[in-house]
């Protein structure tokens, strides 16, 4: 296994690190911005570099569909085809599978679905193709293929799922290819039953991987359920590898899962609501199409260094109002340049010692709580 990790500190059972990949490094806890078809929404990939994003995540569902794995590898990867020098994470395609496909089967061997592109045209995918493809990616972490169940289910077919997801986890780490500073994660399912929780992530750690993550997550459950499947994952996960909570989330999340030792991130929550006129701020949202901004002379958010806050809620209101693009793209870079923000500042907090505080007076200013 060749993807490296120091833990440079704690703070409770918040953590404090850095992954080194053969692209570089990346600082923990992270956020990686969604870049699902080799491109982060109405961004450039300077632009995502200047919100201070240090990893990025691409889809292996979406990138085998079109251009398709072997014109990506025939390009030389997704960070040539792409223009993104940093640390790329591409999750496996069994999320979107679910998702967005039709006429889904699952079968031992693999996943049988016809695509949302295509129409009627049936694919089969089993894990050693979803490993292959993000091979000719070129990912530098690398997600096994698992199955994610919508909740709530019944413990019936968690348990066929848990088991099913470990086989073929076992099956993707044989399919995967060592190399110097790449990496392939596990992913750890159960549902909202924390003994089959439990029992995920010990087989997941038998077999071993650079990184686990738990997916099956923020697909609707209550935030309560949420925390209380990370509290009792994490305590069964290496403390010398990174962990991953796939698909969350909001700005409270993080700081939750942070708590409880979560150490990378991703969403397309601060992409998407940038791209329909919502703003992130540190008291909260604004919806820029508000009325009440035509005429607000003051920036977005005044602690913010974006390009957006250098203008006025005035001139995005405007920009909104009359659908131009530049409005979605300055709001979408603002969104994870907040982000980003909120990740550093977490990670100074740990390092010093006090991220209990740190969260605690974020959390009154983002509510109003004060």
């Amino acid at each position: 296994m060749s993807l490296k990790f120091d833990l440079i500190a704690t703070d409770g059972s918040a953590r404090r690190g850095c992954v080194h990949t053969a692209h570089g490094d990346f600082d923990t806890p992270a956020f990686m911005a969604v870049g699902t078809a080799a491109t982060v929404k109405a961004l450039t990939m300077d632009m995502v570099r200047d919100t201070g994003t240090q990893v990025i995540l691409g889809n292996t569902y979406h990138l085998m569909m079109r251009p398709g794995g072997d014109l990506v590898e025939q390009m030389g990867g997704l960070h040539k085809f792409g223009g993104w020098t940093g640390p790329i994470l591409t999750d496996s395609g069994g999320f979107q599978v679910m998702s967005l496909s039709n006429l889904v089967k699952m079968k031992e061997e693999g996943v049988e679905f016809t695509s949302h592109i295509d129409g009627g045209v049936k694919h089969f995918l089993r894990p050693e193709d979803s490993v292959h493809i993000q091979h000719q990616l070129d990912s530098n972490i690398t997600m096994v293929l698992d199955e994610c169940l919508h909740l709530p289910t019944t413990r019936e077919r968690a348990e066929k799922n848990v088991d099913m997801v470990t086989r073929w986890a076992k099956r993707s780490k044989d399919a995967f290819v060592d190399r110097d500073g790449y990496g392939i994660f596990g992913i750890v399912q159960g549902a909202d039953y924390p003994d089959l929780r439990e029992k995920s992530a010990k087989q997941l750690t038998e077999i071993g991987f650079d990184g686990y993550a738990i997916g099956g997550l923020a697909v609707g459950e209550p935030q309560e359920t949420m925390f209380d499947m990370i509290a009792t994952v994490t305590p069964h996960l290496p403390t010398d590898k990174p962990r991953y909570l796939m698909g969350v989330g909001t700005p409270l999340d993080i700081l939750g899962a942070v708590e409880r030792g979560v150490d990378m991130f991703d969403c397309v929550m601060p992409t998407r609501a940038g791209r329909t006129a919502q703003a992130f701020t540190r008291h909260g949202t604004m919806n820029m199409k508000n009325a009440r901004f035509r005429d607000d002379e003051s920036p977005i958010d005044d602690k913010c260094g974006c390009p957006a806050c250098k203008l006025s809620r005035a001139y995005i209101h405007h920009l909104v109002k009359c659908n131009e693009i530049l409005g979605a793209m300055l709001l979408t870079q603002h969104n994870l340049w907040f982000y980003q923000d909120l990740m550093r500042d977490i990670r100074a907090a740990i390092e010093n010692g006090n991220f209990a505080e740190f969260k605690r007076d974020f959390i009154a200013k983002y509510t109003g709580k004060e």
